[in-house]
């Protein structure tokens, strides 16, 4: 006649702790790094328009210099009004969100209420620091969170390190091989008025440098019309746009850049 706890997760470490991700391999720790075993996501952004959030991811994954998958799916729905992206190990990354998305169906049903943004935040939080021992080992997974909160009517995002610190990020931000060149082109493109078509073409603008300058990050592939995964996260809840509706964009963005190789730049004030 125990009452059920409100986390799946804890419950899942009280009767079967081995299918946690963080579980895993707990008997060969220290000896050695793992993280050549597996396929790595790359690159990751977000950015914040009036009333909501984007986040889109490329579509490679890499083993050591081999590009194992050219369609890989990085961007996931968590819930109704959230969406989490995810950059580093692929298996530990899709466990964690798979996870984190039953643990917040967990919450409700339990609870009867939607967890705010705030504790999702915090209870993905709560996951990848359970995850450290193989993070240790090389196996790290560092998703990207962002939802719409109903509080304050506005996009939000949270960024986390493999410790499972977390920080809430401002207007934009990238996670992954190619963050530092997609945070550089977001850097110049945003403006804090942008609608939300916009604000994809500005992560597609984004992405595009991203893989001009890292290896391991794919660009828009034209010819198996393999295109950046883009999710709209707003009032209306989570919406992720098909090819269909991702194509004329990145036409678009593709076709500009033969006449501006380097992309749209910034008007100077």
């Amino acid at each position: 006649m125990v009452s059920g706890t409100s986390s799946f997760t804890d419950f899942l470490s009280q009767y079967a702790p081995e299918l946690l991700p963080g579980r895993r391999l707990a008997a060969d720790a220290g000896r050695g790094d793992f993280s050549g075993l597996a396929p790595h996501g790359t690159t990751i952004v977000a950015v914040t328009f009036p009333g909501g959030v984007v986040m889109a991811g490329d579509r490679r994954a890499t083993a050591g210099h081999l590009i194992s998958q050219r369609d890989a799916e990085k961007v996931f729905q968590a819930d109704e009004y959230s969406s989490v992206g995810i950059a580093g190990t692929m298996g530990i990354a899709m466990e964690l969100v798979q996870l984190f998305r039953l643990e917040l169906e967990h919450y409700e049903k339990i609870e009867g209420t939607v967890l705010s943004l705030e504790g999702k935040s915090n209870r993905l939080a709560h996951m990848i620091r359970a995850n450290l021992g193989l993070a240790m080992q090389g196996l790290v997974a560092v998703p990207l969170f962002a939802g719409f909160d109903l509080g304050s009517e506005r996009g939000r995002i949270f960024s986390y390190d493999p410790t499972g610190a977390r920080s809430e990020e401002h207007e934009y931000y990238s996670v992954g091989s190619g963050s530092l060149f997609a945070k550089g082109a977001l850097k110049k493109l945003y403006r804090a008025d942008f609608t939300a078509e916009e604000a994809v073409t500005a992560c597609v603008q984004a992405l595009y440098d991203a893989a001009e300058d890292d290896s391991a990050t794919g660009g828009p592939d034209l010819h198996r019309r393999i295109f950046p995964i883009i999710a709209v996260v707003d009032h209306d809840g989570f919406d992720r746009y098909s090819d269909d509706a991702v194509a004329p964009i990145v036409d678009r963005v593709v076709s500009a850049r033969s006449s501006r190789p380097d992309g749209p730049q910034a008007p100077l004030n």
